[in-house]
């Protein structure tokens, strides 16, 4: 099991970005006139400093330039960095992952074209669009049953002499207003494949989602209308990954509940009524406690997730149970860390509630991370499906 003892490299990297939240983020994030407006966009001059100390190549392997850091620290800076805003944690927790997935699926000869650029580029991010309009089933899983046929791209790749002709669309893309480099997906004569489509490529059009905005960072639709790409932009379509399994976006959760219930503890402890601070009355003091706990369980289960991520073989050698560890540390986090967000606000009274306030933020944070996906009904069913031992085939898990 992972050791509650963080190495000193950990240390180090928690120690840097919590000083790096309280010095950039927070100032721009927290700004009262930019919650009054409801202003979600990720503050590009955040971001630019963020890489500057390392943060948008934090998952790349050190001999590509990168930190290399493992799943359980990526959380770490992840959580750090959402306490201060969840849009800046969640631009660079996307980049940071795909980074690492495809610089690892790319020849050297790919790398030496694309990794010096992205490296020096501090506004270099990386998206990945697979997921075509309509793909989405509209009932959910197939619970305990065999999943239908797994439905064609309508993404198309046609070969043309030393080009690939690319053509399709692509919705809800994390990044897509601000990444410099694409991985699309689409079918080719041979099967499906990965295209990397520079930012400014011919035939390359992206709109941001409308608001309201229920989602963190960057989303949008990606389209691409006979867009010639080099041959040699292609990449296996295994590489269609954000990093495997770390549970970096549950981080994102968990920064969002600790911001809120650190700022309930610090106005408790100040706000005096009946004669004392209102953390000596016993409704505050179990809110908070309450609060406590919660925060406490899912960060453990999300640790927990994070050591499967980087122990592949943690269930084989009965490290851990074989569980989807990921699924049940979402379906925990976002559900207690909600009523956890809830509850801090509530001890503010109707500061709560005012726009120019940041409690009224991390409530609208913390819905997001609840509802924005579809909520938590699927997870459940397929920890179920692992309670009874029910198992999908990878093909059937690509089909949903």
């Amino acid at each position: 099991m992972y050791s509650l003892s963080l190495s000193p490299e950990q240390h180090e990297f928690r120690d840097t970005v919590r000083a790096f939240v309280d010095g950039e983020v927070n100032p721009v994030a927290l700004n009262a006139a930019r919650l009054d407006l409801g202003d979600r966009n990720p503050p590009l001059e955040v971001l630019r400093s963020a890489s500057r100390v390392g943060l948008r190549s934090l998952a790349l392997p050190e001999e590509l330039g990168g930190a290399g850091a493992d799943a359980l620290t990526c959380c770490i800076v992840t959580e750090e960095l959402a306490a201060g805003d969840a849009g800046v944690a969640a631009v660079l927790g996307e980049t940071a992952a795909l980074a690492r997935a495809l610089f690892a699926a790319m020849s050297p000869q790919q790398r030496e074209r694309f990794l010096p650029a992205f490296l020096e580029d501090d506004d270099c991010h990386l998206a990945l669009a697979d997921r075509e309009p309509g793909a989405d089933k509209a009932l959910g899983i197939d619970y305990h049953r065999p999943v239908p046929q797994a439905r064609a791209l309508d993404a198309t790749a046609v070969r043309s002499r030393d080009e690939w002709i690319v053509n399709g669309a692509w919705e809800r893309v994390g990044n897509a207003g601000l990444a410099r480099l694409f991985a699309v997906l689409a079918r080719t004569d041979d099967g499906p494949a990965l295209f990397l489509v520079p930012q400014g490529a011919p035939g390359l059009t992206v709109t941001e989602d409308p608001e309201p905005r229920w989602y963190h960072g960057s989303r949008g639709t990606v389209t691409l209308k006979d867009s010639r790409i080099p041959l040699d932009n292609r990449l296996p379509a295994g590489a269609a990954t954000r990093g495997g399994e770390v549970p970096w976006p549950l981080a994102v959760n968990l920064g969002i509940g600790r911001a809120a219930y650190e700022a309930a503890v610090d106005y408790a402890k100040l706000r005096v009524q009946g004669g004392r601070p209102i953390v000596e009355h016993q409704a505050i003091g179990t809110k908070l406690a309450d609060a406590a706990i919660r925060l406490e369980a899912a960060r453990a289960l999300i640790w927990r997730a994070a050591f499967a991520a980087d122990r592949p073989d943690a269930v084989a050698d009965a490290s851990l149970p074989d569980l989807p560890h990921a699924a049940m540390a979402q379906a925990f986090a976002a559900e207690a860390i909600y009523r956890a967000v809830k509850d801090s606000a509530e001890c503010f009274g109707a500061m709560g509630v005012m726009r120019d306030m940041p409690l009224q933020k991390y409530v609208n944070d913390a819905r997001i991370c609840l509802y924005g996906e579809g909520g938590t009904a699927d997870l459940k069913l397929r920890i179920a499906e692992a309670v009874a031992s029910y198992r999908r085939t990878p093909s059937m898990l690509a089909a949903e």
